[in-house]
């Protein structure tokens, strides 16, 4: 990663604390001045800024300079407006930790994760795995290939250059290989998404449409419905790749089912979704995993639902 890569990737996240503090308390005047003052500081803060914004705008609520002066008689953000929620979607009766019956994938996996625990492993032919809370890998690797299963959750992959060995990734009925690259792969509520950091990745689906595999470039991102076969595409800046590793999960275009899933790998026992009309609907944002209860209630919050820990092992997310 160059300096100025590093630099942009500080400054994305800089953008999305703030974005969540002023999501989280909306008509707080100090957070919009906190806000205001950091865009100004330079074209670069405002890039990044703008960055967050969108990710926010695909379907937040937008507040704008009138909206600030009628509300909180604040001034507004100068020429730019600031969006703020994330909104949601998708439908499940319970989200949230492995969704594999534990022992059997004990019994299947070489490396698993506890809930918020985050670890790194060196494989045998130098590649790192950044394995995400919750989560677990099976390692199968040959002389002519490499192999990796994801059964739950959520990774992150550097993987070694070896042109004589693929690696690849399966989780669900979706496969990404790469040479040389850095990618991401996550699998909440049958919804299996990939992003690329770096290099390039081919992914590839029997009975649909990657049965020829597709290729993805630096910053493409696609989602891959294990039941519908469904696929949704995009990109994204590669400080938003994998941002999970640093206490955020980005959030772009992701059902509701799909995000409940990823908070709940940082909270304590389970989360169950009473009410399934939520599960199909659609969310972008940016939400903090340092308060994983609170990302959950600003993922359904714009619905009227409702975040309640009824006991310190279970969590239940409903419409009153």
């Amino acid at each position: 990663m160059t300096e100025a890569q590093a630099e942009d990737r500080r400054l994305f996240r800089e953008a999305a604390d703030l974005a969540i503090r002023l999501q989280n308390d909306p008509a707080n005047p100090v957070s919009i001045d906190m806000v205001r003052t950091w865009v100004a500081r330079s074209p670069r803060h405002e890039a990044a800024w703008a960055r967050v914004a969108a990710i926010h705008g695909m379907t937040g609520k937008i507040l704008s300079r009138q909206r600030a002066a009628a509300e909180g008689g604040v001034a507004g953000m100068s020429r730019r407006t600031l969006v703020i929620g994330g909104l949601i979607g998708a439908g499940v009766a319970a989200a949230g930790s492995l969704t594999v019956p534990g022992a059997l994938l004990r019994a299947r996996a070489d490396h698993m994760t506890s809930t918020a625990e985050i670890r790194r492993i060196t494989l045998s032919d130098g590649s790192e795995i950044t394995l995400g809370p919750d989560s677990a890998v099976a390692i199968d690797f040959t002389d002519a290939r490499r192999t990796i299963g994801l059964l739950a959750g959520m990774a992150y992959f550097d993987v070694a250059r070896d042109a004589s060995r693929p690696f690849s990734v399966l989780s669900g009925d979706l496969t990404a290989t790469a040479l040389g690259t850095a990618f991401d792969v996550s699998n909440d509520a049958g919804f299996v998404s990939v992003s690329v950091d770096h290099g390039a990745v081919e992914a590839r689906a029997a009975d649909s449409e990657l049965r020829l595999a597709e290729r993805l470039n630096p910053g493409d991102w696609i989602t891959f419905d294990n039941s519908s076969h469904a696929i949704a595409r995009g990109t994204r800046e590669a400080s938003q790749i994998a941002a999970w590793r640093e206490g955020m999960i980005v959030a772009e275009r992701e059902t509701v089912s799909a995000m409940v899933a990823k908070i709940s790998r940082w909270q304590r026992g389970s989360v169950v979704m009473a009410d399934p009309s939520l599960g199909s609907r659609v969310v972008s944002g940016v939400f903090d995993l340092a308060d994983p209860l609170g990302a959950l209630e600003a993922v359904v919050r714009p619905f009227g639902a409702k975040v309640r820990s009824i006991t310190p092992f279970m969590t239940v997310i409903s419409p009153v």
